[in-house]
């Protein structure tokens, strides 16, 4: 990933988010990650609402890590609301899932997903697949805000 650039992971499986954690960690990414739990609270951390409100604790991400399978708004639902914002329709989202569905694959590339990721089971692949993520966006030229 690019210097300085904020990524936003909603997911709400706490070995999930250490799993993430740890893999960044391993490929030595730096980029500054927020966590949210699901898709309501991705919308109000993106729209820097309630105890979003803080620019400055709530960065407008460069790329979103999203989860399918989340409670109260899942992945899917978060994505029919973001691309149709238009502050947020520019902001890439890479899903990150252990769904090998074709219909959840299909549903996520109609609402505009960068990619879909199939978490690995395996520690050490799903290292791997971080480091094909993180150097893809390194090549890949963002949208500016």
């Amino acid at each position: 990933m690019k210097k300085g650039v904020s990524i936003l992971l909603v997911e709400d499986d706490l070995v999930d988010i250490k799993t993430v954690q740890r893999a960044f960690k391993e490929n030595k990414i730096t980029n500054p990650l927020h966590v949210v739990e699901n898709g309501e609270e991705a919308l109000a951390y993106l729209r820097n609402e309630g105890s979003y409100s803080d620019t400055s604790k709530a960065p407008r991400p460069g790329v979103i890590l999203l989860d399918l399978n989340m409670p109260v708004m899942n992945g899917v639902e978060f994505m029919e609301i973001a691309k149709a914002d238009e502050d947020l329709k520019t902001i890439p989202i890479v899903v990150l899932t252990t769904s090998r569905e074709e219909a959840d694959r299909m549903k996520s590339y109609k609402h505009s997903a960068a990619g879909y990721i199939v978490k690995p089971v395996e520690f050490a692949k799903f290292v791997d697949a971080i480091q094909v993520f993180s150097l893809y966006w390194t090549l890949s030229e963002l949208p500016k805000d």
